[in-house]
């Protein structure tokens, strides 16, 4: 049990390596890429961001109405019309958790597993060994731009998430539970604070920077095989919601013991 327990520790911690030489090496690519101007790196960008953002804003904007809807509603039959506890309460669960978490889950399930096996069936076919002979780096025409862009509208997408889980709210809360408006806006105001964007906004970068990198190491890592790609597509998706729910965590308590 203990040699399996060390092998098991072993394989995570190379690749935990791996991950993070892919990420410095993308980071380093994308200053190669500015200073180039290499327009078809820019193409490959703007496709993922729009891809991984723009396609998936519409779930994005149901889930934080839904969301902002069901947390007013179980608040409300709990304290009653009290709009700044209702507005305080909307700030700590769906501003400092909840739009990070769902955003990146949403990603992962659309744009994880997509990466994962386009990769993986690139490999396959050859084209990467075929772009590399025309002495194009791999890592820095297919796997910088993911990165980059996945990072770039899990952000984005986020930031959306909170907006509009606030207007819904707002307007669920005016409309259907008759809550003094004055007193739930108040309520957001003065539970946000720069802990809180801080936090959303390191939350959901790096949510963003680990899940595109792992999608795109278990993409790379086919071999030879059909059937490995729909495997790695799969390890891809668990790994990447371990990593999250992982950092989510650790970032939650860095913040509790840095901002007291």
């Amino acid at each position: 049990m203990i040699t399996s327990l060390g092998h098991w520790f072993l394989v995570k911690v190379l690749f935990l390596y791996d991950v993070f030489q892919m990420l410095v090496q993308a980071f380093a690519n994308s200053f190669r890429a500015v200073r180039q101007g290499t327009s078809a790196i820019k193409m490959v960008l703007l496709k993922q961001i729009y891809f991984t953002g723009f396609e998936a804003a519409k779930i994005i904007i149901s889930i934080a109405v839904i969301i902002g809807t069901v947390i007013i509603a179980q608040i409300a039959s709990l304290v009653g019309n009290n709009g700044s506890l209702t507005g305080k309460i909307l700030v700590w669960v769906v501003l400092r958790e909840l739009a990070p978490l769902l955003t990146a889950i949403v990603v992962i399930a659309r744009s994880g597993t997509a990466i994962a096996a386009e990769l993986g069936a690139m490999k396959i076919n050859g084209e990467i060994e075929a772009i590399e002979m025309l002495g194009i780096p791999a890592s820095r025409y297919l796997v910088m731009p993911r990165i980059m862009g996945v990072t770039t509208a899990v952000l984005v997408l986020t930031i959306y998430f909170v907006l509009t889980s606030f207007v819904g709210s707002f307007l669920v809360v005016s409309f259907g539970w008759h809550m003094p408006y004055q007193q739930f806006i108040q309520g957001i105001v003065s539970s946000l604070g720069l802990k809180e964007v801080v936090v959303l906004l390191v939350k959901s970068t790096l949510f963003g920077l680990f899940v595109s990198t792992t999608c795109c190491w278990y993409g790379l890592s086919v071999d030879r095989s059909a059937t490995e790609i729909p495997q790695a597509a799969t390890k891809a998706v668990m790994t990447s919601l371990f990593t999250v729910f992982v950092l989510d965590g650790l970032i939650t308590y860095l913040s509790s013991i840095t901002f007291v």
